[in-house]
């Protein structure tokens, strides 16, 4: 993304976190489970899931337009290197970048022909059959990474001679996403795939966790809640802090992208 359009998106979600009524959000999310959140905050999480989403996309439009030059149809890896050697410096949280065979046998910029195979992978075969994939989530086969997987099919004619894909990293992304919002101590984003993993977060050692695993009670009917529904409101503890967490789904990743807000410690007072 360049720096010009990542700014664009950038500049709305700041702005609307410096408006948005907290601590209005919380109290009445505390009424009721029911409760409508305040149109500021729904505002912020869109703002948040645009934002991915639009980085997501300009990758994938970066290797469709790759997808259709003659260096991708020829199938030769060292016509395609070079225009995906500049791809992997443009991407600052590029983890891998690499053109697929049919079969599962892969090319990195990095390693060049790599001794594994993709064939394996869930998102492959509808790769292969002409189907893009975006937002999937996977240990990196060439870097042992935790990734998000963007890729797009090389069709020559009617039929599909391979792949283009960049394996993201997903640390990287989420502190991409995170330093472009900013939020308030008390407000954590965070995103989740349609298995209930944890795709996006602040806190890396939460990435590719399931909450549910690691939570309470609450919190595991919190995200049965959220995979269930396309958005709504879901209140739980994790890690000994109260949260009222709107949350809404991405139909271009599928996704479930959540705005968390973090209730104050009570006060104990001392006799």
């Amino acid at each position: 993304m360049s720096t010009m359009r990542r700014a664009i998106l950038v500049l709305p979600i700041a702005s609307l976190l410096a408006l948005m009524p907290f601590p209005l959000l919380q109290a009445q999310a505390r009424q009721t489970s029911q409760a409508t959140p305040q149109l500021d905050a729904r505002l912020a999480l869109r703002a948040f899931e645009s934002l991915t989403d639009q980085h997501l996309e300009d990758v994938l439009s970066a290797l469709k337009a790759l997808a259709a030059t003659q260096a991708a149809t020829s199938a030769d890896w060292q016509r395609l290197k070079p225009p995906l050697s500049r791809l992997a410096r443009a991407l600052p949280a590029s983890g891998a970048v690499w053109f697929a065979r049919p079969d599962g046998s892969y090319y990195t910029v990095a390693g060049g022909l790599r001794g594994q195979s993709l064939s394996g992978r869930e998102y492959f075969p509808e790769l292969i059959q002409g189907k893009d994939v975006i937002g999937s989530l996977v240990i990196s086969k060439s870097t042992g990474k935790r990734s998000v997987i963007v890729a797009t099919p090389v069709a020559s004619g009617d039929r599909v001679i391979g792949a283009l894909g960049v394996s993201l990293s997903a640390t990287k992304l989420a502190a991409l996403v995170h330093d472009g919002i900013e939020p308030p101590a008390n407000v954590v984003f965070y995103a989740l795939d349609s298995r209930g993993r944890t795709a996006l977060h602040a806190q890396t050692g939460l990435i590719f966790q399931f909450p549910s695993d690691i939570g309470d009670q609450s919190l595991k009917s919190a995200v049965r809640q959220m995979l269930s529904e396309p958005e709504g409101v879901v209140h739980y503890t994790f890690r000994g802090t109260r949260r009222t967490t709107v949350f809404r789904r991405s139909a271009r990743t599928g996704w479930v992208f959540a705005l968390g807000i973090l209730e104050p410690a009570p006060v104990v007072r001392k006799n």
